[in-house]
């Protein structure tokens, strides 16, 4: 029962994130959308920074680990970029409000846990990385610069939610097709 309530804090907490940011939102917001008194929140979290890292170490611990076993995969590299996208679009479908928080208050991690997420962040877009410079070594994508490549991939993925989120009648598998062929293939 304790980490269903604790479940429940993070979804209704990443909601406010969303919607206020980070900085704008109190226990005192939080406890108020769950209608129970701030002091009953502290019998499940200790603090704000709390939620914070529950909310982004895990998303980001995902993206980390997902990235990891595709990078290690034997597919070929459109294989490979087709299921980075899936895992982007995958996590937006699942709760849009976790990857707000995700893009928009990471900076708000403090001490160890921001080395940390930065640290995964910046092991993710090196393989990432790897993906499209094996890639184009292959002949298996274009010979583009792989930093543009990796820019508007990443820059369109990340921000996906803030698309989503206004548009959530699109069909899920309707947009992992769509956008996989947009992102690869392009539209002309």
């Amino acid at each position: 029962m304790k980490q269903d309530r604790k479940s429940e804090i993070v979804h209704i907490a990443a909601q406010l994130f969303k919607e206020k940011g980070y900085s704008a939102v109190t226990v005192r917001d939080i406890a108020q959308a769950m209608d129970i008194k701030a002091a009953s929140l502290y019998n499940h979290i200790k603090s704000k920074q709390e939620i914070l890292v529950l909310i982004i170490i895990a998303i980001a611990e995902e993206f980390t680990q997902n990235m990891s076993q595709i990078v290690n995969s034997q597919e070929n590299t459109i294989q490979k970029l087709e299921k980075i996208i899936q895992l982007h679009i995958d996590i937006t479908l699942r709760d849009d409000n976790l990857l707000a928080c995700l893009n928009n208050d990471w900076m708000h991690l403090e001490n160890e846990n921001l080395h940390y997420f930065l640290k995964m962040r910046e092991d993710y877009e090196q393989n990432f990385r790897k993906i499209v410079k094996t890639g184009i070594a292959n002949q298996e994508i274009k010979n583009l610069n792989p930093e543009v490549i990796i820019f508007s991939m990443l820059s369109t993925l990340r921000t996906l939610y803030l698309w989503y989120g206004k548009k959530k009648t699109i069909n899920g598998k309707v947009l992992k097709s769509n956008m996989i062929q947009v992102l690869l293939t392009g539209i002309v």
